[in-house]
């Protein structure tokens, strides 16, 4: 039979609902007892002969006539959130209607007493029902879930309900950013809210997507960091330690790590640097570790990653120069795009920035961390200090996990005319075709010329936490966006 087919027979069932005087989408429920607290207190409930009331979606059904079973499931916290429910004709007044009407899927409540059954299986004996939401389409059979991975991502609701081990990941997939949070308020940093439409986007190196503000009639970007730039003139106002953990969005290639919508946290700390942040970030990532998931080590990819032992660190320039035998710091702009090319780099190679970004890329797959990376080179950030020791360097470190980059931190640029060439830097090379390079904000410049503390500034993705799963970062969003089905 297929879907139109029953979908029309559950239609008849909802019109003998009502036939029956039986509401078949009401407005409220009279549940009292969440399936878990029933679980919970199940002994006292039984030997007390009280009775609950429960409600949640049918997920399966057995029997006829005289007596029939049903497992309910309503997602409660603390248990499998599920319980059998057992309806028998002497008990039961409207048994014929539940038979006749009720359907793997529909959403039901039942009133009832704890009792065992005779295997000893912990069940409610029902003395009551009745339907809180009769369902149109069947679910699939547990057992055998979705098996079409188009359907998965178009119906994930459905993938969520059949799967408990997907159900389980996105309960620690919240776990994981209130994790983040509390260590954040622990700390005394403020949680700040900033624009996520912008006129200028500002704060990293990526493709923006651009609408039209009607209001104010005016092409505005979607925010392509969370906040960078805002936060460090909250500095200048005066506030000490801001985070933000928001939305971003990059228009830009679809892959297993990268994402165009997608959740960062960002953070900055006046009178603080590169080199406190390091041990800062370690405390942070170990505390994520243990409270999400109860351990340091993990498998990643081909690599196997132990949080707790000693981070390395890596010199941005030696590991280039030691794989492919020229020096990002000292080369031309020709040699590195040659460089580039050779490897593979293709229409990535369309200047020195993107050449060194390029041969980076492809070099720490084999790094399994966990690691800093240090010594960037300045012309790859525009927006952290440079080195005292080498000015050709940028005070910014990666952190390295599993082959790819897991956050990243900087003593932040707090000199406005240092900041001003940058920009000018990024701003050239925009107009030379590098749609991903920074733009100049004046509006930014000038606030810092009255007076920015030195800082330090981190930030990280959602990358984390599916890295930290072993999956894709697609695999690790609840919904993904897709193209419309034709």
């Amino acid at each position: 039979m297929g879907e139109a087919d029953i979908r029309l027979e559950r239609v008849k069932k909802l019109d003998l609902l009502k036939t029956a005087g039986m509401e078949a989408y009401p407005a409220c429920t009279e549940r009292d007892t969440p399936i878990s607290d029933l679980l919970a207190n199940f002994d006292k409930l039984e030997k007390n002969g009280i009775r609950v009331t429960i409600a949640g979606r049918i997920m399966a059904r057995r029997g006829q006539g005289g007596i029939i079973f049903a497992d309910i499931f309503d997602g409660s916290t603390g248990s499998t959130g599920r319980v059998q429910v057992v309806l028998q004709a002497d008990t039961v007044v409207n048994i014929e209607l539940f038979e006749k009407t009720v359907d793997t899927g529909d959403f039901a409540e039942f009133i009832g007493s704890a009792f065992k059954t005779k295997r000893g299986e912990p069940s409610l004996k029902v003395s009551n029902w009745k339907i809180l939401s009769k369902s149109l389409f069947p679910i699939p059979d547990e057992h055998f879930g979705l098996k079409d991975e188009e359907k998965k991502l178009r119906e994930r609701e459905i993938d969520i309900l059949l799967n408990p081990e997907l159900r389980a990941m996105f309960v620690r997939r919240s776990k994981f950013w209130q994790t983040m949070r509390d260590f954040y308020l622990s700390k005394e940093y403020l949680e700040v809210e900033t624009p996520i439409l912008e006129t200028i986007p500002g704060g990293a190196d990526a493709r923006p997507f651009i609408t039209h503000h009607n209001a104010l009639d005016i092409d505005v970007y979607l925010r392509i960091s969370c906040g960078e730039l805002w936060q460090k003139r909250l500095l200048i106002a005066g506030f000490p330690k801001v985070f933000e953990i928001g939305r971003i969005f990059r228009n830009e290639g679809q892959s297993r790590e990268h994402l165009q919508d997608y959740t960062q946290l960002e953070s900055y700390e006046a009178y603080s640097d590169m080199q406190k942040g390091m041990d800062f970030v370690k405390e942070l990532y170990r505390h994520i570790a243990k409270t999400v998931y109860g351990k340091y080590t993990f498998e990643i990819g081909d690599h196997t990653v132990d949080l707790a032992e000693e981070w390395q660190v890596l010199d941005f320039s030696e590991l280039i120069h030691k794989e492919f035998d020229i020096n990002p710091l000292s080369a031309s702009e020709e040699d590195l795009i040659r460089v580039a090319s050779k490897n593979g780099a293709g229409a990535d190679a369309v200047n020195k920035e993107r050449s060194a970004d390029y041969l980076w890329k492809k070099l720490r797959k084999k790094i399994g961390g966990p690691a800093f990376l240090t010594n960037i080179p300045v012309y790859l950030e525009p927006l952290a200090k440079r080195s005292l020791k080498n000015p050709e360097v940028v005070e910014r470190f990666q952190i390295i996990l599993g082959g790819s980059e897991m956050g990243k931190g900087y003593s932040e640029l707090n000199d406005p005319q240092d900041q001003r060439a940058r920009f000018e830097e990024q701003q050239r090379l925009r107009e030379a075709g590098d749609d991903e390079a920074q733009r100049l904000d004046e509006e930014y410049v000038r606030a810092m010329e009255y007076g920015m503390p030195p800082a330090f500034g981190f930030g990280v993705s959602e990358r984390l936490f599916s890295f930290l799963e072993n999956k894709s970062a697609h695999e690790t969003q609840m919904f993904q966006l897709l193209r419309p089905k034709e």
